[in-house]
Parts: structure tokens; C-alpha cells; sequence
């Protein structure tokens, strides 16, 4: 059964999906490929690839982005990495998902909060929990009763990767 969260799960953009499937934010041309094997979690739809899927590892600058739309000035803040995401356009999450994506009890998580200026203003490191989707609802809430945190972005510990972020609401 699926437990319904209580903030939303931002996926990557279309117009940004759109752009690094030609150039990614390291400015290095999109190079798609088959995943054999599968498993490896999917920024544009917020679930694992299934095998035999066409996708591309990326350079992502999500704090750019954001800021980008926003006005701010994230500085030395501003960082990339690697997330894959379909190699052609999909249909995004799936209606009505429910869940937390990448949610696996046990796995570690960096929560970084940043301000409307795009400064990480604190964060916090979160071992998922059984059940997961009250774990991370009571990290956002912890995070969004600060007035000033604008956005916080969910990262894997071990590679660091950007898992996905969510706005106050």
C-alpha cells in the first residue's frame, strides 16, 4: 500500500531534460546507451531504470537551475553532478505515486536546506526509516519550519548523488 507524503517530490524539469539530452551542464553532448542491468534511480520519472532502457548519465546543476527561475545567487554553492535520466522524453512520475522516491529503510541521506538566496543554511543527515514516507515528512517539516529555507535537496551519502528536492510549499 502506498503511503501518500505529505510534500512533493520534485522531478527534473521538462525544459531542463529537454536541454541535457542534447548538452548536459557541464557542457558535454548527451551520450545515450542501453542499461542492461537496470536499478540505477531515474531523476525524470523518480523511480529505478528498468533493464533494457534507454537513458544517458548527465551532469546536473540543480541549485543553477533553481536559481536560474529564481533571481538567486547561490555563488560557490552552485555545484553539478551525475544523475540518468531517459535518454528520450517520458512521461515524467507516475499520477498518483504516493511515496518518497529512492526510499530504501537503512539508506543514508543528506538533507541540505538553502535559503531564497540559494545558501545551504544548514542541513541534516537522515537514516531512512521503516516506514520511510513518515521519516522524511517529519525532515521537511523540520526543515520548512525554519522561515527561511526555501528548498531542500535530498542527496545519497555514499556517491553524493542529487536524488531529488522539494520546495516549501
Amino acid at each position: 500500500m502506498n503511503a501518500t507524503t505529505a510534500y512533493a517530490a520534485r522531478p527534473i524539469a521538462p525544459l531542463a531534460l529537454e536541454q541535457l539530452r542534447k548538452t548536459d551542464d557541464a557542457g558535454r553532448p548527451c551520450e545515450p546507451y542501453v542499461d542492461a542491468e537496470g536499478g540505477d534511480p531515474l531523476r525524470c520519472c523518480l523511480r529505478p531504470i528498468a533493464p533494457g532502457e534507454h537513458v544517458a548519465l548527465v551532469s546536473y546543476a540543480p541549485l543553477r537551475r533553481w536559481a536560474a527561475e529564481t533571481g538567486a545567487t547561490p555563488g560557490a554553492y552552485d555545484e553539478q553532478g551525475p544523475v540518468f535520466i531517459h535518454a528520450e522524453d517520458c512521461a515524467g512520475p507516475a499520477p498518483g505515486r504516493g511515496e518518497y522516491p529512492f526510499a530504501r529503510p537503512g539508506a543514508l541521506r543528506a538533507l541540505r536546506r538553502y535559503n531564497a538566496e540559494g545558501r545551504i543554511i544548514g542541513g541534516r543527515l537522515m537514516e531512512i526509516p521503516d516506514p520511510a514516507t513518515e521519516g522524511f515528512d517529519a525532515a521537511f517539516a523540520e526543515a520548512f519550519a525554519d522561515p527561511e529555507v526555501a528548498l531542500v535537496h535530498v542527496r545519497a551519502v555514499e556517491y553524493g548523488c542529487f536524488h531529488f528536492e522539494v520546495r516549501r510549499p
